[in-house]
């Protein structure tokens, strides 16, 4: 079964729907709209229109695409349907009216937790009233549908990976407790998931790639057995490799179990073998039962932000700063409000151009009073611009505060949550929750063993990234930062990973990032992957929405760590 990717975000290419559908054969089409930021914003949106809160992107999509995807017997499956995945199912049925096509559209329902929000200890003392919460649910629902015929299939909050493993299950006639397959399903789903990111796209060793202006979309070739190829279509831009896939592979997971909802992945058991041209094979895939539990996102409005960016140019860059801060606090703007200052060093010395001669300091303020944190605070910066250091300016006008979210992952017991297909003649499936379970708690395995150390011989002063590959991303507050050997060479690859997994232990992933310095930090083996997995729990504070970093999603910590110079034996070199 050939399952296309054609979103990996709210916002991605809107021309992706019709380049995969007219590019080449496929079975299913997805489309992952859906993140922890997305349901913030769906949430705003609902409150504003209570008939909206599904990602209007996809609908729009569906006006030129949908007849052709009819024509070429390609089902869609998308989670666009965000908070509302009836009204956008119905929205499909009326643009389809509207372009003369007839079309079986059905979707999924049951993560929508909002209303009982109190009663699954959601809300509380002690809690904010979330603006939304919601399960993961897992692929059964979407498999069902399929199964009943549906062409069109809308879910709300789902796994990203089911997204593939429903239409794999639904394909294929899988069990609930063919948990290989599944877990195999889940890597496929999770290859694919990001889009282009398996193709190129935010990849370490880009420079390698012969044309990224217009990287193709990905395709998973499942088979039967839950094993899969990673592919995109012929004389499409980008490129799959392993080293691309083995970079997907490692965003945004935590340990070598990945759990979700139908099975829980064993990420250390994955084989990637190279297969032709942009093809990549997954196999040997392991599976188990998963938690008992769902993962909950739920999200919140926490306050409003704002920020300020005074530009410091020359000589006594740190006098300037200080003066600046010392002056804003002076005004007594800042007493009531949380505030966050940061000094980015970009100046140089001696310098041609006067922005290379320019540094920025940075002062971020939230709070729960939108004046105080708007016009309040921007105001009293402006007013310095007289009376401040030499060559006083700002970056860009201040403007008003703007709300900011908080997202919190919560967990419930998967029993107390429905999960139910409906069908376009309103007929309504009820899917149970898996029946086995295991919590991830209980298992009690000896950690991996390393491999042999690489022998002691001259070394080199060098990035970490002449070496080494890094993505990282964002699981609420916490940024996973995966790490894995940059060489396919066979010979040079087996003695970088004994390097990497004797080198870079987790004292030395803190020296080397000191933001990450007194925060927890866990460190996961991979070594089918040749590759490390490090979690910093509350390196972002309150989540990508809360906007506590400069770089509020963690995208770029990999790229910084790779930056990072050290000693390098040469014979990697």
């Amino acid at each position: 079964m050939r399952v296309g990717n054609a979103s990996g975000f709210y916002g991605d290419r809107f021309s992706a729907l019709r380049e995969m559908l007219e590019g080449g054969e496929l079975d299913v089409l997805t489309g992952d709209y859906l993140a922890e930021l997305t349901m913030l914003i769906l949430g705003r949106d609902r409150l504003r229109n209570p008939d909206g809160g599904y990602a209007k992107t996809f609908l729009r999509q569906l006006e030129s695409t949908l007849g052709l995807a009819l024509e070429r017997s390609v089902r869609i499956v998308a989670n666009a349907g965000g908070l509302n995945p009836a009204g956008l199912a119905q929205a499909v049925r009326e643009l389809a009216g509207r372009l003369g096509l007839t079309v079986a559209v059905a979707h999924v329902e049951g993560d929508d937790l909002l209303p009982r929000a109190a009663e699954l200890g959601l809300a509380g003392p002690g809690r904010d009233a979330p603006l939304t919460a919601n399960a993961y649910l897992g692929g059964w629902g979407i498999a069902a549908c399929l199964e009943a015929g549906a062409q069109v299939v809308v879910t709300g909050r789902t796994t990203d990976a089911s997204l593939v493993l429903g239409p794999a299950a639904a394909y294929f006639g899988w069990g609930r407790e063919d948990y290989d397959a599944l877990a195999g399903a889940v890597v496929a789903g999770h290859a694919i998931e990001c889009g282009t990111q398996v193709t190129g796209g935010n990849y370490s060793f880009f420079t390698g790639i012969g044309d990224l202006r217009h990287p193709g979309f990905p395709i998973a070739e499942v088979h039967p057995d839950g094993s899969s190829v990673i592919t995109k279509h012929p004389g499409t831009g980008g490129a799959v490799t392993p080293g691309t896939v083995t970079a997907q592979l490692l965003y945004e997971i935590d340990g070598p179990r990945y759990a979700g909802p139908d099975v829980t992945a064993r990420f250390d058991t994955v084989q990637l073998t190279g297969d032709g041209p942009d093809r990549v094979r997954i196999g040997g895939v392991r599976g188990e039962a998963p938690p008992p539990t769902l993962k909950v996102g739920c999200t919140s409005v926490g306050g409003f932000r704002n920020q300020v960016e005074f530009v410091l140019t020359g000589l006594d860059i740190e006098a300037k700063a200080a003066l600046a801060r010392a002056q804003l606090e002076h005004s007594g703007v800042l007493d009531a409000v949380e505030a966050a200052w940061t000094l980015v060093r970009t100046d140089r010395p001696d310098a041609d151009a006067e922005e290379e001669a320019s540094a920025l300091l940075r002062c971020v303020v939230r709070g729960p009073d939108q004046q105080r944190v708007g016009r309040s605070f921007t105001g009293a910066a402006v007013e310095l611009a007289l009376a401040g250091y030499p060559g006083f300016h700002l970056t860009a006008p201040p403007g008003d505060a703007s709300p900011y979210g908080v997202f919190r992952a919560a967990f419930v017991e998967a029993a107390l949550v429905g999960h139910t297909a409906v069908l376009g003649d309103g007929r309504r499936i009820e899917l149970p929750q898996a029946k086995d379970s295991r919590a991830l708690a209980a298992v009690d395995e000896p950690p991996l063993p390393l491999p042999p150390p690489l022998p002691s011989g001259p070394v080199r002063r060098a990035p970490l990234g002449a070496v080494l590959g890094a993505r990282s991303g964002d699981k609420g507050g916490a940024v996973n930062v995966g790490v894995w050997v940059g060489t396919e060479d066979e010979a040079r690859a087996a003695d970088a990973w004994r390097w990497l997994a004797h080198a870079l232990t987790v004292e030395e992933f803190q020296r080397l990032l000191p933001e990450t310095a007194g925060l927890p930090v866990r460190r996961h083996l991979l070594p089918n992957l040749r590759a490390l997995n490090f979690v910093v729990d509350g390196l972002l504070g309150a989540g990508v929405a809360a906007q506590v970093r400069f770089d509020p999603q963690g995208k770029a910590v990999g790229e910084w760590l790779r930056s990072r110079r050290t000693d390098l034996p040469e014979v990697l070199l």
